[in-house]
C-alpha cells in the first residue's frame, strides 16, 4: 500500500506562482512513476506531468515550460512548481503513484487562478 498526501494549492492571480507536495509512505520502494494530473470543472483528468523513479520527465503541451515536476527522495516527496499560471490552470490538481501491480491517488488538492 501507497500513501498520498498533497500540500500546497489555493487561490493566486494569473501571472503568479504556486507549489504543490506530495508526500508518499507505505511501500515506496515499488511505486514507479509518479505524476500530477488535474482536473478542470466539466472536463476529464488530465495528466500534467510526471518522473520516473529514473529521473525522466514527461509533460503536457499546455505546462511546458512553466511547468517543472522534480523529486526529493530524502523526503520520499514529489514537487511541482507552477509558474506562469492563467485561468486555465484552474483546477484539482491530484497526485499519483504507479506501481507495478496498481495506482494509488491522492486527496486532490484544490487550485484557482484567478484573471
Amino acid at each position: 500500500q501507497v500513501q498520498l498526501v498533497e500540500s500546497g494549492g489555493g487561490l493566486v492571480q494569473a501571472g503568479g506562482s504556486m507549489r504543490l507536495g506530495c508526500a508518499a509512505s507505505g511501500s515506496i520502494f515499488s511505486i514507479n512513476v509518479m505524476g500530477w494530473y488535474r482536473q478542470a470543472p466539466g472536463k476529464q483528468r488530465e495528466l500534467v506531468a510526471s518522473i520516473t523513479d529514473g529521473g525522466i520527465t514527461n509533460y503536457a503541451d499546455s505546462v511546458k515550460g512553466r511547468f517543472t515536476i522534480s523529486r526529493d527522495n530524502a523526503k520520499n516527496t514529489v514537487y511541482l512548481q507552477m509558474n506562469s499560471l492563467n485561468p486555465e490552470d484552474t483546477g484539482v490538481y491530484y497526485c499519483k503513484a504507479q506501481t507495478t501491480y496498481r495506482n494509488y491517488w491522492g486527496q486532490g488538492t484544490q487550485v484557482t487562478v484567478s484573471s
